[in-house]
C-alpha cells in the first residue's frame, strides 16, 4: 500500500471537545446512556487509499448519522505491531472513547487484527464476535466460521474490529455496534474519573 500508511483524513480534535460530546440523549431498554460518542476509525488494509477506503467511509457515515464524531481516521498495513502500537497510542488519548477497526480479521497469512489485539484487550465483549458470525451465517452460510471479528477495552476505550468488506461493517455497524456504542462506553467508565463515566447503570 504506497502512500497510505498512518494517513489521517482528518484534523485530531482538542482535549477540550471531550471524550463524549453532544447532548443529544436516547432511551434503551438499559435506560439513559451517553450521547455523541468520540471515535476513532482504523482501516487495515495493504492496498487502500484514502481514496478507495470504502469501508473505513462507510463506518465514518453511519456514526455521523447517530449522532457520534470521528476524532481521528486512519489507514495502516496489515501489520501485526503497528496495530498494537496504533490502538495503545489511541486508547491513551482522553479524547478517545471507542476504537473502530476493520480489516484483517480472516485467516490469510496477513490477517492479523485478531491476534494483535489478543496483546492490548484488557477484557473481552465476547458477544460481540458470537453475534456477528451468527449474523453473518444467515446472510453468506458457513464462511462466517472464517471471521476474526473482535471486540473488547483497552481500560475503559470501547475496540471493536470487523471484516473489511462494506457488507459486513454496514452488519456490524448496523445491527451490532450502533445500537449499544453509547451504553457500552458508558457502563466501561463506571466508577472511573471523567466523562466517560456518564453512562447508567443495567
Amino acid at each position: 500500500m504506497s502512500g497510505s500508511h498512518g494517513r489521517d483524513d482528518h484534523h485530531d480534535l482538542s482535549p477540550d471537545e471531550g471524550r463524549l460530546s453532544g447532548s443529544r440523549g436516547r432511551h434503551l431498554h438499559h435506560g439513559m446512556h451517553a450521547a455523541g460518542v468520540s471515535c476513532a476509525i482504523l482501516t487495515l488494509s495493504d492496498t487502500r487509499t484514502a481514496d478507495t477506503d470504502a469501508s473505513g467511509r462507510l463506518i465514518e457515515e453511519i456514526l455521523a448519522r447517530e449522532g457520534h464524531r470521528v476524532v481521528k481516521r486512519s489507514i495502516l498495513p496489515d501489520d501485526e505491531k503497528g496495530l498494537v502500537a496504533a490502538v495503545r497510542e489511541l486508547a491513551a488519548r482522553a479524547e478517545i472513547a471507542a476504537i473502530l477497526i476493520n480489516g484483517g480479521t480472516g485467516i490469510a497469512p496477513r490477517d492479523r487484527t485478531a491476534s494483535a489485539l489478543d496483546e492490548v484487550l484488557t477484557r473481552r465483549i465476547l458477544g460481540f464476535g458470537e453475534l456477528f458470525r451468527s449474523l453473518s451465517y444467515a446472510e453468506i452460510g458457513p464462511a462466517a466460521m472464517l471471521s476474526g471479528a473482535v471486540a473488547g477495552l483497552v481500560g475503559r476505550v470501547v475496540v471493536f474490529a470487523m471484516p473489511g468488506s462494506p457488507a459486513a461493517v454496514r452488519l456490524a455497524m448496523e445491527r451490532l455496534i450502533v445500537p449499544e456504542l453509547g451504553h457500552i462506553v458508558g457502563e466501561a467508565g463506571k466508577g472511573l474519573p471523567g466523562p466517560a463515566a456518564s453512562g447508567s447503570g443495567v
